[in-house]
């Protein structure tokens, strides 16, 4: 199965998709996070058949959620009652840090966060 991961950011929205067997998770794009945020997600979806999706829970050094994390859970409903499939968090600390930090910062920083998100749920679930 396909899967979806998320970097949600307040500005912008890093997403990554894992191979169809969902055992790997390579950077996709990077979005504007505007009102098109959502139907460019729920297109994405449709077109390479998602069937899970997985969210950075956004989270503080000591484990309590960050302000960003308000309109993660937002957006979870949203795309919950759109696609109707399911939707995973999985915690995430300076994903975008650790991104820049093998990559340098490009256009694609907040797409690799997501890569690292989804890489870590996958390997979760081994």
């Amino acid at each position: 199965m396909r899967l979806l991961g998320i970097d949600y950011g307040s500005k912008k929205v890093g997403l990554a998709l894992s191979d169809e067997r969902g055992v790997m998770a390579f950077p996709h794009s990077v979005l504007p996070n505007d009102e098109k945020l959502l139907l460019a997600i729920e297109s994405l979806v449709q077109k390479e058949g998602v069937g899970k999706i997985v969210i950075g829970h956004s989270v503080n050094k000591e484990g309590n959620p960050n302000k960003i994390q308000q309109a993660i859970e937002a957006c979870i409903l949203d795309l919950t009652l759109s696609l109707g499939i399911p939707i995973e968090l999985e915690r995430e600390l300076y994903t975008t840090q650790e991104a820049m930090r093998i990559q340098g910062k490009t256009m694609m920083t907040d797409a690799s966060a997501a890569a690292l998100i989804l890489n870590s749920f996958i390997q979760r679930q081994k």
